[in-house]
């Protein structure tokens, strides 16, 4: 399933500070050093390579996907990567090299396969709601919500998302019937994103 995300709200804490100086020796000082901070520190550029797709609707503006704090969970497991096998329909979850399990997948249907290739971990939501990419209807977080009870986005064009996510309808767990996404149980997708973060290596197999 390609997906889209309503714009969320995002509250910035701004703090205010006073700086008292007892000379003007000492303010000079302050702002040398405040002018040479802001050379550098400087956040990183970050760039999403696109891949090869099949043909899909459109799904809104690219700014509605970018990941914020909130939805940025630190793992439990560090070294953690997931290892997704189309044919067995099995996502396996490695720590160090080592299997520690895994869980059964629902996976792209003939035309709307899965990509396969190395990416990693880009979205992380919790209860996300869901936009219908042809008439644009939200549905908000729920039973009937098509995305489950979570989101981790793992492959993009700039305008598109495929990820994992849980489903209303587990019956379908371990067939070829979505649009690209990993659907997952409910209670499986839930344990998966608390052992993985941002970044964390996906790895899709035929």
């Amino acid at each position: 399933m390609r997906v889209k995300f309503p714009e969320q709200r995002v509250i910035f804490l701004c703090l205010s500070a006073a700086l008292l100086a007892t000379s003007v020796q000492r303010q000079a000082a302050a702002s040398s050093v405040l002018a040479d901070n802001s050379t550098i520190n400087q956040p990183p550029s970050e760039n999403l390579s696109p891949f090869a797709e099949p043909e899909m609707p459109p799904v809104g503006e690219p700014s509605l996907y970018l990941p914020s704090p909130e939805t940025e969970p630190t793992s439990t497991i560090d070294n953690t990567s997931l290892v997704i096998k189309l044919s067995q329909r099995r996502v396996y979850v490695y720590q160090d090299d080592n299997l520690k399990g895994s869980y059964p997948i629902a996976v792209g249907k003939a035309g709307w396969e899965t990509p396969t290739g190395r990416y990693q971990v880009i979205d992380m939501r919790r209860h996300p709601a869901w936009e219908h990419p042809w008439n644009g209807k939200v549905i908000p977080p729920g039973r009937d919500n098509p995305l489950g009870v979570r989101w981790i986005g793992f492959w993009t064009d700039g305008r598109n998302f495929i990820g994992f996510h849980g489903t209303p309808d587990e019956s379908l767990v371990g067939q070829a019937v979505s649009h690209g996404c990993i659907r997952m149980r409910n209670q499986d997708v839930l344990a998966l994103y608390a052992l993985v973060k941002i970044g964390t290596p996906v790895t899709v197999e035929p």
